[in-house]
């Protein structure tokens, strides 16, 4: 490395020397922490504690009432979780008929989704056309925005950069502190439209700056869905088919909304109730999705099935499947965490129907790629991990697979980079976000989220700086 004046070289020790400096200061404050049990993981009187806002029976503590998405995974019988089907609803409509009739009439469905969960009904068809055709139009960024916001300063984490981004729009909105309900839809719909565009040109960046790629800016098309454009956007020679098109416009509307108790979508709520701008409640929600426990699982998944490929002689045999599994409970294979990722929900208990919904529609594609001994995989995953919990952790909770499971397979056969599979989330996330924020803003009788936390700490008296040891 060289150093353009000697004055350069003097700045750069002096940086260095305060970084090992405060290095060493954190690690002598690290030990005494723990040693002093400064943050306790738990309390021993923490009973009445509701930890995660949920009860003990596994139910949700009620914050709030939405109209927007319905998660409908057990019935409650005498303060008893009674195990059934899972459901999912927008607003009121059950997300297998939006996809059933989308498939039907051989159509993209996302921007109808985004309709009707902002506006609160289906469109009609001329409504739906002149819709199609502005999301399009609005998902152009401000002029020199990917230059001056994404190129200048890349990141490796394309989740990261979109938050930053977001924030960013701030600037370019001259209503932006303006939470009337006309400015919130506006700034819904330019948001939705521009965020996989974000996320495209922030993959290219990265691509660009850390992976010394050649760099590919594509604009995004009027006579293309949310979907088309993605693709077209992310790819450097912009080809791709109908079917995967389709497939990742399935995922879209899959992922679009999950009520308001999600960690996202409450993490959005949250900063909406103190009554902040569109865009710091909408970059919370990325921040939050991005957490492995939350949207980033997509990724846990494909590294765990990493994991299993290379330790499973005979994919088709479940003896040798199980005893991976055992041993990711155990902590002996995978990322040590005893998770197994895919596994399990808050709310769904016999099934996750977004999970069963992207079971069914990627085998046409996975077996046009050659890749059914891995969706095959997945699904032995699905059908033995509940045994495994079962044996091991003696639990006999239901325990079903979530739409991470699959959803990152899918994004694989469509060729998407792993880094991005969250920021997909993200994307099609966009509208149930944002209707939930508008929600919150129109609330009859609006008040600050303020949960309490039970304090364990003992009162101790102020000893002077000259008399501490």
């Amino acid at each position: 490395m060289s150093y353009k004046t000697e004055r350069d070289l003097h700045q750069m020790l002096r940086h260095q020397e305060l970084i090992e400096s405060s290095l060493s200061f954190v690690s002598g404050s690290e030990d005494f922490i723990l040693e002093n049990d400064i943050f306790p993981v738990s309390s021993r009187d923490d009973s009445d504690v509701m930890r995660g806002l949920r009860y003990p029976n596994g139910t949700g503590v009620i914050a709030g009432i939405t109209s927007i998405g319905d998660v409908d995974g057990y019935d409650l019988v005498d303060g008893e979780k009674r195990p059934r089907k899972g459901r999912l609803f927008y607003r009121g409509i059950n997300i297998e008929d939006i996809i059933q009739q989308c498939i039907k009439e051989d159509r993209f469905g996302f921007e109808e989704t985004v309709y009707l969960l902002l506006f609160g009904q289906l469109p009609t068809a001329s409504q739906l056309k002149d819709f199609q055709y502005l999301m399009a139009r609005w998902s152009q960024l401000p002029s020199y925005f990917s230059e001056d916001m994404i190129l200048r300063s890349p990141n490796k984490n394309i989740m990261n950069k979109l938050s930053s981004c977001i924030l960013a729009l701030h600037s370019h909105d001259g209503e932006a502190e303006n939470m009337a309900l006309e400015n919130e839809l506006f700034k819904s719909f330019r948001m939705v439209a521009r965020t996989p565009t974000i996320v495209a040109h922030s993959y290219a960046a990265k691509c660009h700056y850390f992976d010394k790629d050649s760099l590919y800016l594509h604009r995004p098309r009027t006579d293309m869905s949310v979907a088309q454009n993605f693709l077209y956007s992310l790819r450097k020679d912009t080809k791709f088919d109908d079917d995967e098109a389709k497939l990742l416009d399935l995922c879209m509307i899959l992922h679009a909304e999950h009520g308001g108790g999600n960690n996202s979508t409450f993490a959005c709520r949250v900063l909406t109730s103190s009554g902040t701008d569109f865009y710091s409640s909408i970059s919370a929600a990325v921040g939050a999705l991005k957490g492995f426990r939350h949207g980033g699982a997509n990724i846990k998944v494909v590294e765990m099935m990493k994991y299993l490929k290379r330790a499973i002689r005979d994919w088709k045999d479940d003896g040798q499947v199980k005893d991976q599994l055992v041993r990711i409970l155990r902590r002996q294979l995978g990322d040590g965490t005893g998770l197994i990722y895919g596994m399990g929900h808050a709310v769904y208990t016999l099934s996750d129907p977004r999970a069963e919904i992207l079971k069914q529609f990627s085998r046409h594609l996975a077996e046009k790629k050659g890749m059914v001994a891995e969706l095959d995989l997945l699904e032995s995953v699905e059908r033995l991990a509940p045994e495994v919990f079962q044996e091991i952790r003696h639990t006999e909770r239901p325990i079903c697979a979530n739409v991470d499971l699959y959803s990152g397979f899918v994004y694989h056969l469509l060729d998407i980079p792993t880094e991005l599979y969250t920021a997909i989330f993200a994307s099609a996330r966009m509208p149930g976000w944002c209707a939930h924020r508008i929600e919150e803003c129109c609330a009859q009788d609006p008040r600050i989220i303020r949960p309490a936390y039970k304090t364990i700490s003992r009162r101790t008296p102020y000893v002077p700086l000259a008399e501490r040891c």
